[in-house]
This record gives C-alpha cells, sequence and structure tokens, in this order.
C-alpha cells in the first residue's frame, strides 16, 4: 500500500481516537497536509508531514509507514517520526497579573487605566 487517506491514517496511528473525530478535524481545517489545508479524502504517503490540531495540542508528524487499520501503540509508533515541540515549561506562566478583588464590583475608572498600563509593560 503506497497512499492512505489521512483521516484514516491518523486514526489507524492513535492521533485521534476515532476516526470521525479525524474527519471532523479535517472539515474544521485543524489538519494541514505538507502545509496546505488538507480534506479528509487527502491522500498520505511515505515522508509527508502532517500538522494536526488534537485537542488542546499542536502535533507535527512525518508519515514513516502507510497503515490503514487501526494497530497496536507500540506498532502505530513506528509508523511515524514526531517533530512536535515540547510543551512549554510551567513555570514560564508564573509572570505577574494584575490583582483585584473579585466582588468589589464594576472596576473603576483608576482600575481600569491601571489594567491597560500593566497590560502594555507586560506585552
Amino acid at each position: 500500500m503506497e497512499t492512505t487517506r489521512i483521516d484514516r491514517w491518523l486514526w489507524a496511528v492513535r492521533a485521534h481516537k476515532t476516526r470521525a473525530l479525524a474527519t471532523d478535524g479535517c472539515r474544521a481545517g485543524h489538519v494541514k497536509l505538507n502545509g496546505n489545508p488538507a480534506k479528509a479524502a487527502s491522500m498520505v504517503k511515505v515522508g509527508d508531514r502532517i500538522e494536526a490540531r488534537v485537542g488542546d495540542r499542536k502535533r507535527e508528524l512525518e508519515v514513516v509507514q502507510v497503515i490503514e487499520k487501526r494497530v497496536s501503540a507500540a506498532v502505530a509508533a513506528t509508523c511515524f517520526v514526531d517533530h512536535t515541540p515540547p510543551p512549554p515549561d510551567p513555570s514560564a506562566f508564573n509572570s505577574p497579573t494584575f490583582k483585584r478583588d473579585a466582588r468589589s464590583g464594576r472596576p473603576t475608572k483608576r482600575d481600569r487605566r491601571d489594567l491597560e498600563k500593566f497590560k502594555q509593560e507586560h506585552d
């Protein structure tokens, strides 16, 4: 087998739980094949690069082996090379925040100006 549908391949290598979810991801524009938006029927071959947004993760996969049937996770891992960058360090999200009492009502003009100033300083 030299080619297969992209939705079938994404399901077979366990990138998506179901083939329907893989098809929906393609339909929604969350899947790119070699940098171009992919329809569910787009054909995948060895050497293609796939960018897929799965849940809240963006995955970048390179096709090493074309399969159509869902296989075990160990076998599926040999069918692609994962070029996904590592997730960001959680300590990077510990930037200063603008604190305000949640039950203090509507922000005053001074609060709004302070918030805008804070946002400009930390962008």
